[in-house]
């Protein structure tokens, strides 16, 4: 299976710049994975598709402002650094540019010297291990010198940083917000518990990946990057009542997807269980978590379409983009929804 079997034509006008003033305002596509059918709705509507007993599973990790623009202490230099996975004792994965300015040993500071960056070791791909020097609390100094990290498609500034979190963002962690949750407000999710869903979280810090296309020829060549993911023992519980109950979990998001399907392909069941998983999901393989998916609309040859195609069928996905585009729907990260059935 080629990766060019997962390109589409997309008119770069529908990327979305900016999220709309109303998060649940946006379209959304509702699609029956096994007939390829289309429906066109507002997001709002999403609880029109959610009855009683079924589980909605939100990933409920929250983004760092882990962009920071700083200068070599030596010589000046302008160093961008885009924090990407907390290893433990201040020492943090970070994604540089421009890397081969960066050797061990080098410092790098940031406003002014209100936290400091040494690098300590150089890893391919641009990636080097920084241990941070500071005081005070690490994320009270983010929150005051960096940028949230918006993917590079992105070429507007985002007024509002909680624009690109979810209204349930709890878990500090995260590279890249868990963009399907975005159209999600308080008043709908307490719309959508009245009506008798339960509505459950899992954590999966989104990391390197997201920003890394698929380099190779053939999708088994693909090496999937490593994130890490949690759940609770409550959430397990509600999750495994369904199941046996017959209701239908709703995945929100291909991260919460990757969490559900790497615990029931692990353990058989859902389980109280945290670690780190790589798994990549594209056709042929076996759903054993979710009923339904809601995404947003995904880069050509991602492995992101990899993973919707695998859940419905790949010319039913590609058929949808393209009436999508028909439709005006707004792609990526601030774009448009759709719901996989």
């Amino acid at each position: 299976m080629k990766v060019s079997d997962f390109d589409y034509p997309l008119d770069e006008s529908l990327i979305a710049q900016t999220p709309l003033e109303k998060r649940d305002e946006s379209k959304l596509m509702v699609m029956d994975r096994k007939t390829g059918d289309i429906e066109h709705k507002k997001f709002y509507n999403i609880i029109d598709y959610l009855n009683k007993g079924d589980v909605l599973v939100l990933n409920d990790t929250k983004v760092i402002p882990a962009r920071l623009i700083g200068e070599k202490v030596d010589t000046k230099a302008v160093i961008e650094i885009l924090m990407l996975k907390d290893l433990g004792k201040n020492i943090w994965e970070c994604l540089v540019k421009p890397a081969k300015r960066i050797k061990v040993g080098t410092i790098v500071e940031f406003g002014n010297g209100l936290l400091k960056a040494e690098c300590i070791k150089v890893r391919d791909e641009g990636i080097r291990e920084f241990k941070l020097i500071y005081e005070g609390i690490l994320m009270e100094i983010l929150d005051k010198l960096g940028e949230m990290p918006l993917p590079p498609y992105i070429h507007e500034k985002l007024l509002d940083k909680d624009r690109y979190q979810t209204v349930y963002a709890k878990n500090i962690g995260s590279a890249a917000a868990p963009t399907a949750g975005l159209h999600f407000t308080n008043e709908l999710l307490e719309r959508i518990q009245k009506k008798g869903v339960k509505i459950e979280f899992v954590t999966l810090h989104v990391g390197l990946g997201t920003f890394r296309p698929v380099m190779v020829d053939d999708i088994k060549d693909h090496s999937m990057h490593t994130e890490y993911y949690s759940m609770s023992k409550k959430t397990a519980k509600v999750l495994n009542n369904a199941k046996k109950n017959g209701n239908k979990i709703i995945a929100v998001g291909t991260t919460s997807t990757r969490t559900l399907e790497t615990i029931m392909t692990k353990y058989g069941e859902f389980k109280e269980c945290s670690g780190n998983t790589n798994i990549f999901i594209y056709p042929g393989y076996n759903f054993k978590g979710i009923d339904a998916l809601i995404t947003n609309f995904h880069l050509p040859k991602s492995t992101l379409v990899m993973l919707v195609s695998a859940f419905s069928k790949k010319e039913f996905i590609i058929n949808a983009y393209i009436k999508a585009q028909e439709n005006n729907y707004r792609f990526f990260s601030f774009g448009d929804a759709m719901l996989i059935k």
